[in-house]
């Protein structure tokens, strides 16, 4: 949300909290001994890695308002870690537990070297080589995702899906949202969001809309982004190959394309500097694309696609982080900020003379 970290909205996890949840997933047979390992900073839910037994199996747990996730939602999501698991390096999940109004997930860990831990969200990769590696990854999986064709995950808070950015009406759509949706609704309701949505919105989806047959529905991860990837061992900041994906937790039915969108925008602009100096990191949208194009062909009608849905890949994450924060967490700042510098100050971006080089460098890649 800036540039300085922020608390996490959760409370973080417990020794006695993860071992109660582990002894009830695999009752009798509990484990011995159970030891946190590292805390996550992400705010939006408390994860945490452990190690249990003599043998110090390392696991993730994560617990998640059941506002936000419940089993039906991570089941889904579990599915299709399954699916990919043996092809790609992910998550296996053990179980889901709920207990009150928590919901807890529990996952085996994957090895590689979490390089960018640290790192805020929304900040570039370290080098040209680190974007062609993650790349060809995201390649790797949408290969692997074939054959998976499990309904989408329907709109929650923090959920990534591309239903609305597909309509041929997006107005009517996110209108049609919003009633089935009272938590957005009543942010909206505040807002004269249509006509500052058609401001700012309504162009981008004319020139989207003759493209919309080459937005071929299919499972993607949603969060493609450094923090998202393990490497290597022994990968500098220069060099080094993805060695696991992790947190599938905005994973859905979307687009292969709505996918490496997702992963250029997260990831290609320094979005966490002031508006005025925000640009386009071109030569890792290069590398990054060049490295997807090793492994997975892309037609040069799939790339002027990608770059006319760049400026909208965002819409539907957007809105549900407006939902979280207004409706969940019960902050109008953070709602605000993610309604007026996300929602619409990202689509903008492409308005200005580096959104639209950056746009210009997608679709002259074909």
């Amino acid at each position: 949300m800036g540039v300085e970290p922020v608390e996490p909205d959760w409370p973080p996890l417990s020794v006695d909290e993860v071992g109660d949840v582990l002894g009830e997933l695999w009752a009798p047979s509990a484990p011995t001994s159970v030891e946190l390992t590292w805390l996550s900073p992400r705010p939006f839910a408390a994860s945490a890695g452990v190690e249990i037994g003599s043998d110090r199996r390392e696991l993730v747990v994560k617990r998640h308002h059941r506002a936000v996730r419940d089993t039906a939602t991570l089941e889904s999501e579990h599915c299709y870690l399954q699916h990919l698991a043996g092809t790609v390096p992910v998550p296996v999940p053990l179980g889901i537990v709920e207990r009150a109004d928590w919901c807890y997930e529990i996952l085996a860990a994957v090895a590689g070297e979490d390089l960018y831990r640290d790192d805020l969200s929304w900040t570039p990769y370290r080098s040209a080589a680190h974007a062609r590696s993650a790349g060809a990854s995201l390649a790797v999986l949408h290969l692997a995702t074939a054959g998976f064709e499990a309904p989408g995950r329907p709109f929650v808070p923090l959920m990534c899906s591309s239903g609305l950015v597909t309509a041929e009406d997006l107005l009517a759509a996110i209108g049609a949202l919003a009633s089935a949706r009272p938590g957005l609704g009543s942010y909206l309701a505040r807002r004269p969001w249509r006509s500052e949505l058609s401001d700012h919105l309504a162009g981008w989806h004319a020139r989207l809309r003759p493209v919309l047959p080459r937005l071929v529905p299919s499972w993607s991860h949603g969060d493609w982004h450094p923090s998202n990837l393990l490497w290597s061992s022994g990968a500098t900041d220069e060099s080094g190959e993805i060695a696991g994906v992790i947190d599938f937790g905005l994973s859905n039915r979307t687009s292969t394309l709505h996918d490496i969108a997702t992963a250029i925008e997260r990831a290609a602009v320094n979005w966490l500097d002031p508006p005025g100096r925000r640009r386009g990191e071109l030569a890792q949208v290069e590398s990054l694309l060049a490295g997807y194009r090793s492994v997975r062909e892309l037609a040069p009608a799939d790339l002027e696609a990608l770059a006319r849905l760049l400026p909208l890949v965002h819409v539907e994450y957007a809105l549900s982080e407006v939902e979280y924060f207004h409706d969940v967490v019960g902050s109008p700042t953070r709602s605000d900020l993610a309604y007026e510098g996300y929602l619409l100050g990202h689509a903008d971006f492409f308005a200005g003379a580096a959104g639209a080089e950056l746009l210009e460098l997608v679709a002259a890649e074909g």
